[in-house]
């Protein structure tokens, strides 16, 4: 699963659910414009800019 999909299903989840992502993965992709979120390339690039406290 690749960054892209990590927000989205973060993103789309039920309010209920306790899925949650790095912070650093949701700053990045907020800090891109709201039509690149949906671009897949745009969002992936943006997340190795920033570590992954998951690795």
């Amino acid at each position: 699963m690749d960054a892209f999909d990590r927000f989205w299903q973060w993103a789309n989840k039920p309010l209920e659910s306790p899925l949650t992502i790095p912070a650093e993965l949701h700053r990045a992709v907020m800090d891109l414009a709201p039509e690149d979120r949906r671009d897949r390339t745009a969002v992936n690039q943006a997340a190795e800019r920033v570590p992954d406290p998951e690795r």
